[in-house]
Order: C-alpha cells, then sequence, then structure tokens
C-alpha cells in the first residue's frame, strides 16, 4: 500500500552535511508517522529520528542537535537534514512510515541509502 525510496546517500568528509529524503507513494501519506533507522555493520539498530502526522520530532541522543528530520506532505516526502556528520554516523539509513508511532519498526520500510563519512 505504501512504498518508500530513500536518497540522497553517499560519501561526506567529518563535519560535512548531507540532505536524505524518502518519496512515498499512496493517498494517506499525511496521516502517517514517519521515522529513519540506521543499520551499521557489528552495531544495533538504531532508531534516528521520527516526526508525527501533526509534526512533533523525537530524536537519538546520539544526533540530537545536529539532525534535523522534516516532512511536506503536499509532496508525500520526508527529510533528514544531517550537519556535523562524524564517522560514528556511517551506516545505512533507511525510512520507515507507520500508522502507529509505537511500533514504527512494523510499518513500511524502504531500501535503504548508505551514508560514509570519512576523517
Amino acid at each position: 500500500q505504501v512504498q518508500l525510496v530513500e536518497s540522497g546517500g553517499g560519501l561526506v568528509q567529518a563535519g560535512g552535511s548531507l540532505r536524505l529524503s524518502c518519496a512515498a507513494s499512496g493517498r494517506t501519506f499525511g496521516s502517517y508517522a514517519m521515522g529513519w533507522f540506521r543499520q551499521a555493520p557489528g552495531k544495533q539498530r538504531e532508531l534516528v529520528a521520527t516526526i508525527t502526522s501533526g509534526g512533533r520530532t523525537n530524536y537519538a541522543d546520539s544526533v540530537k542537535g545536529r539532525f534535523t528530520i522534516s516532512r511536506d506532505n503536499a509532496k508525500n516526502t520526508v527529510f533528514l537534514q544531517m550537519n556535523s556528520l562524524k564517522p560514528e554516523d556511517t551506516a545505512v539509513y533507511y525510512c520507515v512510515a507507520s500508522s502507529n508511532i509505537a511500533t514504527i519498526a512494523y510499518g513500511y520500510w524502504g531500501q535503504g541509502t548508505q551514508v560514509t563519512v570519512s576523517s
């Protein structure tokens, strides 16, 4: 019912910035809670940020103050602005959509986009 396609990943130097986008198909995008997960080799999956249908946001402590999640419901798109990037931010980043933010990990997932931060 919902398809998600991430874009904007790539290779950047430490201290740089990157903006990820998640384009969603479907006509009920505005009612979904959205989030970004990341997965690095040898590390646990981490919920980076969430945004409710009403625009309320939450962030992991590891990215608070550096990352910003936002959404444009008219364009069915969610963004993750990443500033002051660190090598520890290197991971595959996944966009997720769910009708219930409490169970967001069990919603719809995109294919992921690789972010690599060099020293």
